[in-house]
């Protein structure tokens, strides 16, 4: 064994000394560290420093302990609700009723595992399940986290594989605890119905596992091979419809249902929400563009009827890139969009 590698040995036990992860944990890391002393200096395979140096940054960066202090104030939080959403009444009155049981348990209680069912959103493309969850994160001041189960052509996607090879990893649920850094996320669970079928069976066995606060403050992912509490994880998922969910995933959800949004919220939406935000990411203001109040209902319906906003949307995206095109090409600083010459600007 080379200096250099006497030297990665000691790196790593170095970072494991100063890793604020559990007693036992650090013991079994630890040894691993030592076998792996033990086999380089015997002959064995430099990959088995890759794997175990991978093993521990990946122990040592987990956030066992870090958690966000959560706002319970219900009025802050449905000033939030307000904020991020127009109309829709009786889903935010849900989502409060939803959050005072969680704020009366760690009153009354004083646990910080959230014992209550986890909420589906379920609605058409557009109808704001994904932002609605963004909303409770930020009105609670947690961290937020998204987990696309459309991407998901494994139960190792979910669960992560055994550390025995150097290019494996753990499953997108410690993946998404690692990249917020705080063990208290929201986590979406994003389009449930839309897993791949032939890993269907097992997906949803490991999901059952995630929503049951009985089991997931014991979480093994396949890569950590040790325990990790997700009990205070808020777990949220979104699905098109719940055809495709089983029975035992759906028992443990509360299932709230989006409605389509009329032409008229969509304008709203549109002025109030959509099109400031995207003129201030895009860096224009009111001097640069405005769009003639009688158009709304042309943008708003520019392929037919459409039960969410995500066309509205990618209308009003196309309208502000030509505006910056004609303002950088030097076509004109200041632009009133109307019916005369919407064709220009879709």
């Amino acid at each position: 064994m080379d200096n250099n590698q006497i030297t990665e040995i000691e790196k790593l036990l170095e970072k494991l000394k100063n890793a604020q992860i559990p007693s036992d944990l650090l013991e079994k890391a630890t040894q691993q560290v030592e076998r792996a002393r033990l086999s380089l200096k015997y002959g064995g395979s430099l990959s088995q420093i890759d794997i175990t140096s991978k093993y521990i940054d990946w122990i040592a960066n987990l956030p066992w302990d870090k958690k966000t202090e959560d706002n319970l104030d219900l009025n802050k939080v449905k000033v939030i609700l307000d904020q991020n959403h127009f109309g829709m009444e009786q889903i935010k009155k849900r989502v409060l009723e939803y959050l005072s049981l969680i704020a009366i348990q760690k009153k009354n209680l004083g646990t910080e595992s959230i014992r209550a069912p986890s909420l589906l959103f379920i609605g058409l493309i557009g109808t704001g399940k994904t932002t609605f969850a963004k909303s409770i994160a930020e009105a609670l001041g947690r961290k937020f986290a998204r987990i696309p189960f459309g991407g998901l052509s494994s139960v190792l996607d979910l669960r992560g594989q055994s550390k025995t090879a150097s290019e494996t990893d753990p499953g997108a649920v410690i993946k998404a605890i690692r990249r917020v850094g705080t063990k208290n996320p929201v986590i979406l669970l994003d389009e449930l119905d839309r897993i791949d079928p032939a890993s269907k069976s097992a997906i949803m066995g490991v999901l059952v596992e995630l929503l049951d606060p009985e089991q997931n403050s014991q979480y093994v992912d396949y890569f950590l091979d040790y325990p990790f509490d997700l009990s205070q994880v808020l777990f949220i998922s979104t699905a098109n419809n719940s055809n495709n969910i089983p029975i035992a995933v759906l028992d443990r959800l509360e299932i709230i249902q989006m409605p389509s949004y009329t032409d008229e919220e969509k304008i709203m939406i549109a002025k109030k929400h959509i099109l400031p935000k995207q003129m201030k990411n895009a860096g224009l203001t009111s001097e640069n563009m405005r769009i003639d109040d009688a158009l709304w209902t042309k943008i708003t319906r520019p392929m037919g009827y459409d039960a969410g906003v995500r066309s509205l949307e990618r209308t009003i995206e196309t309208i502000i890139r030509r505006v910056a095109y004609k303002i950088m090409t030097g076509q004109g600083n200041g632009f009133l969009i109307n019916d005369q010459n919407l064709s220009d600007f879709l």
